[in-house]
């Protein structure tokens, strides 16, 4: 029996009727490459952001929470697995996610959910290494648990954008720009199933804000074009002209998913339903945007790894703004969620349940840190010079270490855009030790003996992923502090 017929045979609830003592209603909200500094309630003066701005007073917002691999596919499979990348796997772009455990959404589909899957997956793969099933229809025993699909590998032609529908093989096109009619999608499935016995889980995952910059409505790009924007201090001079031209299309991707979050939650009040709904908004990763003189993600500053997690669950913890300092990261976000949503957590998953520190936020100790890594040098990294790193994020530091040794030490309470490396001044030598034991502690824990990145392609079979081919160059810093430690050169894999 479909998704559909078994839906409908179940008694509804009437409106208004209590579901407190049902299972809640879960809505997963994540777009592509947004980070957490983009809103108006974040400080940025550029954005455009009334809806999340609104939400985010009605959420709890863990303002701490870090993209601990950022980039598409680790930060997934993360999401998906509550696992680190070494784990699960998938460490790299394109590899093919194939699961150790129960993955989200098998876990809430066991749980008698109704689950469905909107938009971008990524967690297919492409094994050839060159994005051959890219656009590949994704087989239900890939889509881990989510019985109701809208969905596509990989595209960012967001006015041409292409899904499969269910169990039909024949690809389709979304009309206009996909994330409207994505959102479009994902509201008739609330409607459908917010009044049902059974509680639904919808997982809507928007391709932009990543790039192409330029391709969002128009009326949304108009918004930006003549808007003079402030840019962050650490964009150096020479990249400033062109950082200006990226932020007018990211801004204006934003505005365009503000307005679609708009459209979500004011169909999940028109249900009746908004009390007994978990809202929960992320990110995969977020974008440098010439910052560091840098572009996308990979990297280890703020800008690439903080990502935004706004949690709203009125039923239980009612709709006062709240905020959490605690150190979450990609992989407690599947655990957290379960903990909110009062399911048992599978074995397997290595993240930690926030959920505890929603109702009296909970404050962290300077000894705790958030995990950062990249197995892999790929892509962007390699273009700049970047190798395969290790490191900790804890509330005030910043502490990575290279392939080659200690690389990047930040205070982010006394230098928040990370301009002064620290690391290997004497000044900072009692600091850069504590964060060394932390990320120690890490690496024992995880199993991660921090191998050269061709050693973990050679373990994965993944020698062939044109990713990893990119010629390796010297270190390219705008500030000449990132290589403090390392003469010019020395990121070199090889």
């Amino acid at each position: 029996m479909s998704a559909l017929a078994s839906s409908a045979i179940l008694p509804a609830l009437t409106r208004g009727q209590t579901r407190s003592d049902k299972k809640p209603h879960v809505l997963f909200v994540m777009a592509d490459e947004w980070r957490a500094q983009a809103f108006g309630f974040a400080g940025d003066p550029n954005a455009h952001t009334p809806t999340l701005d609104r939400f985010a007073g009605e959420s709890v917002n863990f303002a701490q929470t870090t993209s601990g691999c950022p980039v598409c596919c680790p930060a997934r499979a993360s999401l998906m697995t509550g696992q680190f990348p070494l784990t699960d796997g998938v460490y790299i772009n394109d590899v093919p996610l194939e699961p150790k455990g129960r993955t989200l959404g098998e876990v809430f589909q066991a749980a008698g959910y109704k689950t469905g899957y909107v938009g971008k997956w990524h967690l297919y793969g492409s094994p050839d290494g060159h994005y051959g099933r890219r656009e590949a229809y994704i087989p239900p025993d890939k889509r881990f648990g989510f019985e109701y699909w809208k969905g596509a590998e990989c595209t960012h032609d967001y006015n041409h954008s292409f899904y499969y529908d269910n169990n039909d093989p024949t690809k389709r096109y979304w009309p206009g720009y996909d994330a409207i009619a994505q959102t479009a999608d994902a509201c008739n499935f609330i409607k459908e199933h917010a009044t049902q016995e059974a509680p639904y889980l919808m997982f809507l995952s928007w391709g932009p804000p990543h790039f192409p910059l330029n391709s969002a409505p128009e009326k949304y790009r108009e918004m930006f074009k003549d808007k003079e924007l402030t840019l962050r201090p650490n964009v150096p001079e020479d990249k400033k002209a062109q950082t200006i031209q990226d932020l007018r299309g990211y801004y204006a991707h934003m505005a365009a998913l503000d307005d679609c979050f708009k459209t979500l939650l004011e169909t999940i009040e028109a249900t009746g339903s908004a009390e007994d709904t978990i809202v929960l908004f992320t990110s995969d990763h977020g974008d440098m945007m010439g910052s560091q003189g840098l572009t996308v993600k990979l990297f280890p500053w703020e800008e690439s790894i903080r990502i935004p997690l706004l949690v709203r669950y009125p039923r239980k913890y009612g709709k006062a703004a709240r905020k959490s300092d605690a150190l979450v990261s990609s992989p407690d976000i599947m655990p957290t969620l379960l903990g909110l949503a009062g399911m048992p957590i599978p074995r397997g998953v290595q993240g930690t349940d926030f959920s505890s520190t929603v109702p009296k936020p909970a404050k962290v100790s300077s000894s705790e840190t958030a995990f950062l890594d990249m197995p892999v040098s790929i892509g962007a990294a390699r273009h700049y010079g970047i190798a395969e790193y290790r490191g900790v994020r804890s509330a005030q530091y910043t502490y990575v270490r290279s392939i080659h040794g200690p690389w990047l030490l930040y205070d982010n309470i006394a230098d928040p855009y990370q301009m002064h490396n620290l690391c290997g001044k004497p000044s900072a030598k009692a600091i850069q030790a504590s964060m060394e034991v932390e990320l120690s502690k890490w690496l024992v824990a995880l199993n991660d003996k921090f191998l050269p990145g061709e050693d973990y392609l050679e373990q994965g079979h993944l020698t062939n992923y044109m990713e990893t081919k990119e010629k390796i160059n010297d270190v390219l810093s705008p500030w000449g502090d990132w290589q403090s430690t390392l003469p010019v050169g020395t990121y070199s894999l090889h």
